[in-house]
């Protein structure tokens, strides 16, 4: 058992070395598994016996990177884009964010493209926004704007016909052949919003006591929220590339987990906890990983000055590869500069996610999960996890990267 474990552990850390995304492979796989043993005696069962399952399928989401642009925004979300703490201008409601944070453009009869709303709704003080002489009150546009999109969440644009604009906000435009809402939100991120998303779905897989997507959206969402703990998800500065420090997302998130955290990181985190406001969770997780984010770049940047330059960057031989990467004395001396920061937030993803798990189960009636232990994938999961893990080998990531 000990043998096959560091077998498991060494080969984690080779793949999350050489193909790193997010908290690495190891550290995703690591933070599902013991966010299981923070679950009550009622809930645990069903996750204890399929431990293997969120484990594995902790680094589903990063697979679907190389399937779909659509996936990469919902791993983080740069606020600083959007303004300065506590970013008080970024609504908490998805629908919301959309609406104001869009960009609404009209094809002419003559063929030009004109803005009509720019990436960011200005409204005056009196709270209306204008097309020329024409006003709209900002609760009546936001009340109409969210009709129109209602659950659907479109990444790059929808369509809609001059008519639709004005049945819908009573907006003639001259001159008008089409519409076309354009999303500026999603290139920035949407991780808080989807983790809401993720909840109901988890809420209503619970209620229909269907373990095979309870186990699937519970080892997603675990993934998800991990994401949310790191300071780098939450910033334009994401990989240290606007600072010299080009690097820092993989060194800080998946080195270090990688070289310490068997050896001496703590992740015994307590029991799961009941969420009362899951959406105001969320934000709060990321404006706390937000506020570590000067201290992740600037301990660095002063540790790489100090530290012997011969010293800072060692080559390993990793699956018959040669691959540069951190010294294991240099990522100790950052580990230790950052007081534990690191461990710090894995412990704080894997009681989260626990909760959140918790949460779920308590909100959709705390079904009697000892009738859905025993369970089987259906063929149709099977093929789409096959299918997944294919583009994954074969195909390359679609959004940015950060594992350089």
């Amino acid at each position: 058992m000990q043998k096959h474990f560091l077998y498991t552990f060494l080969l984690c850390c080779f793949i999350s070395s050489s193909f790193t995304t997010t908290w690495g492979f190891f550290g995703h796989r690591k933070i599902n598994r013991m966010a299981v043993f923070t679950l009550p005696q009622e809930l645990i069962p069903i996750y204890k016996k399929h431990i293997e399952f969120v484990t594995e399928h902790a680094i589903d989401p990063d697979k679907r990177r190389y399937a779909t642009k659509r996936e990469a925004p919902r791993h983080y979300i740069d606020i600083d884009h959007w303004g300065k703490m506590p970013f008080e201008n970024v609504p908490r409601d998805f629908e919301d964010a959309l609406v104001d944070y869009c960009e609404i453009r009209c094809t002419g009869v003559d063929g030009n493209v004109r803005s009509l709303f720019g990436h960011k709704i200005a409204y005056d003080s009196n709270d209306y926004i204008s097309i020329g002489t024409q006003k709209i009150p900002k609760t009546e546009y936001r009340k109409a704007m969210k009709s129109y999109i209602a659950d659907a969440y479109f990444e790059d644009y929808w369509l809609m016909s001059c008519e639709s604009l004005d049945s819908v906000l009573g907006i003639k435009v001259p001159d008008c052949i089409q519409i076309e809402i354009v999303d500026s939100l999603s290139e920035y991120g949407i991780v808080p919003y989807y983790l809401l998303t993720m909840k109901k779905r988890l809420d209503l897989a619970f209620q229909q006591k269907d373990a095979s997507r309870i186990l699937q959206l519970s080892a997603d969402i675990g993934h998800y929220i991990g994401d949310a703990h790191v300071p780098l998800h939450t910033a334009k500065n994401y990989n240290g590339q606007l600072t010299g420090q080009d690097g820092i997302h993989a060194f800080w998130e998946s080195r270090i987990p990688e070289l310490f955290a068997e050896e001496r990181f703590d992740f015994f985190v307590g029991g799961a906890e009941y969420i009362n406001n899951p959406k105001e969770f969320f934000w709060d997780i990321v404006l706390d990983s937000h506020v570590l984010l000067d201290s992740v770049l600037l301990i660095e940047k002063r540790l790489s000055q100090e530290f012997p330059q011969d010293q800072q960057y060692c080559y390993e031989e990793r699956l018959d590869r040669t691959v540069r990467t951190q010294c294991k004395a240099y990522a100790d001396a950052y580990d230790l500069a950052m007081k534990g920061m690191v461990e710090e937030r894995m412990r704080d993803a894997i009681l989260a996610i626990g909760s959140i798990w918790y949460t779920s189960w308590v909100d959709s009636g705390q079904p009697n999960v000892y009738d859905l232990i025993d369970f089987e994938l259906s063929e149709a999961d099977r093929k789409k996890f096959e299918v997944e893990n294919n583009l994954y080998k074969e195909g390359s990531i679609h959004g940015r990267k950060h594992d350089n």
